[in-house]
């Protein structure tokens, strides 16, 4: 059993990542239908209100949860020839982690929730998280201290940030005083609790959706590309850099609130240091395509990764726009920052997951390449044409939301009414709607194209090289 790697846990992290994408993004499509038309709110448990948490953590925790899952594992056995410590454990962070999706899927349409961005579930679930979680972190570390090769690759060092960080940010912010079996309070009141929810909101942003997809990018696109990573040294730059920086620029979130001005000053500095090190692992990546870009003309893979990483740089470079406090005075509240997180959510973490799952999955298979390399091609550019348009409506209508709330007649009274503003953004949504349409039916071509690949065959657990010696990631 130890000469080959443990790909069960793989196959199934990755199988249940396109599951609940499907499921999330369905969810996704239906709030930007309901906007729309508020009679498609059929019953309390089918409200914006409710469906929106609901959205929220299936796209995050559930469809990005699973891909993290799913690649770390494969990344951590490839690169330190070792297979998974402790098999069981593994096991059970699959299963774990299901049911807390599902749980999830239960009480929050039944209106079951803390109320905290990012962090809605309620404390049993917490808790169940925090045992799957430390598992995790057992099973990833473990299997790091029995490698082979004397070498940790850079992506296992943004795997292991990743994993340590969303265990602080989970049991800090998760602190809570239980009520009732499904009810809590908060720990921390007003301010405090407001600055510990954005330190944790955007930080489950900075490592969750970021630190751990970079993981990905630092191992597939050299693995795709053929090509070994464009500069190690600034892989390792970019790593501490961004480590660091992320911590400080949670304020962001709460400029002209209660929070005081020293500290939403703090959050805008160090957003927009954050730039630097993003930036750089931008370049990082799209440079190790040095010699290999003919290979984007034929290979839909490559296209996603180089793809989600120009989504990376541009929602890295507008997320410190939008901190600087006289750009916010105009953002803050309106479809412009919706904008902002779909272009990172879709544009960078759906598409970076979607082009690694490509080429992991009919690898632990046993299969050379997915069934259709035409219907991946086709995802691509449903996918793509779907986030722009997304995207670019929300921008648009973001910008003339801000205008329009804060225009004055020359007496002083508000020129618009905020009920026109909203019959103003209807076509923006429209156009919303056909973006996101678009983007779920790739994630059903995605499904179809598996299926087609994984039925009929038989699990293959590859073998663990005998040679014993640090390798770049193209080798692995």
């Amino acid at each position: 059993m130890e000469s080959t790697y443990n790909y069960k846990v793989v196959r199934q992290f990755g199988i249940m990542a396109v599951v609940w994408g499907i499921v999330g993004m369905l969810v996704g499509v239906l709030l930007a239908a309901q906007l729309i038309w508020p009679e498609l709110n059929l019953a309390p448990w089918l409200s914006y209100g409710r469906l929106r948490p609901l959205h929220t953590n299936a796209v995050i925790f559930a469809f990005g949860g699973c891909a993290l899952f799913s690649t770390s594992y494969y990344i951590v056995q490839r690169t330190c020839h070792a297979r998974l410590f402790c098999g069981g454990l593994a096991a059970f962070t699959f299963w774990g982690w299901q049911a807390v999706i599902v749980l999830a899927a239960i009480t929050l349409p039944l209106g079951m929730s803390s109320a905290k961005e990012y962090a809605e579930l309620e404390w049993p679930i917490d808790i169940l998280i925090t045992l799957v979680w430390v598992s995790y972190a057992v099973v990833f570390f473990g299997t790091l201290a029995k490698r082979k090769t004397p070498h940790i690759y850079v992506a296992n060092w943004f795997f292991g940030a990743f994993i340590l960080t969303v265990a602080v940010l989970h049991l800090v912010n998760s602190a809570e005083v239980p009520v009732t079996m499904w009810k809590s309070y908060s720990a921390y009141a007003g301010v405090q609790d407001a600055m510990i929810q954005w330190w944790y909101g955007h930080n489950a942003v900075g490592f969750f959706l970021t630190a751990g997809f970079l993981g990905m990018m630092y191992y597939f696109i050299p693995k795709q590309a053929e090509r070994p990573i464009y500069s190690y040294r600034l892989s390792v730059v970019h790593f501490w850099a961004l480590i660091f920086t992320y911590m400080w620029a949670g304020p962001h979130h709460l400029h002209y609130t209660a929070l005081p001005d020293w500290a939403q000053s703090l959050g805008m500095v160090f957003s927009l240091i954050l730039l630097a090190p993003s930036w750089g692992g931008m370049i990082n990546g799209i440079m190790t395509l040095s010699g290999a870009w003919h290979k984007l003309r034929t290979d839909p893979i490559l296209k996603f990764l180089v793809v989600s990483l120009s989504f990376y740089g541009m929602s890295t470079f507008e997320g410190p726009m939008m901190a600087i406090k006289t750009v916010n005075a105009l953002s803050h509240y309106t479809d412009w920052t919706v904008g902002h997180v779909h272009s990172g959510a879709l544009g960078w973490v759906g598409l970076v997951s979607i082009g690694s799952l490509y080429y992991l999955i009919p690898r632990v298979f046993g299969r050379a390449e997915m069934h259709s390399v035409k219907a991946m091609t086709l995802h691509f550019w449903v996918a793509t044409i779907g986030i722009v348009l997304y995207i670019a409506a929300m921008w648009i209508a973001g910008v003339m939301q801000g205008l329009m709330w804060r225009a004055m007649n020359d007496d002083g009274t508000l020129t618009y009414s905020f009920v026109e503003s909203v019959k103003a953004t209807y076509p923006y949504y429209m156009i919303r709607l056909l973006g996101g349409l678009l983007y779920f039916s790739g994630m059903l071509i995605m499904a179809w194209n598996i299926w087609k690949t994984v039925v009929g065959q038989r699990p293959y657990d590859a073998p663990i090289p005998a040679v014993q010696f640090a390798i770049p990631a193209a080798q692995a």
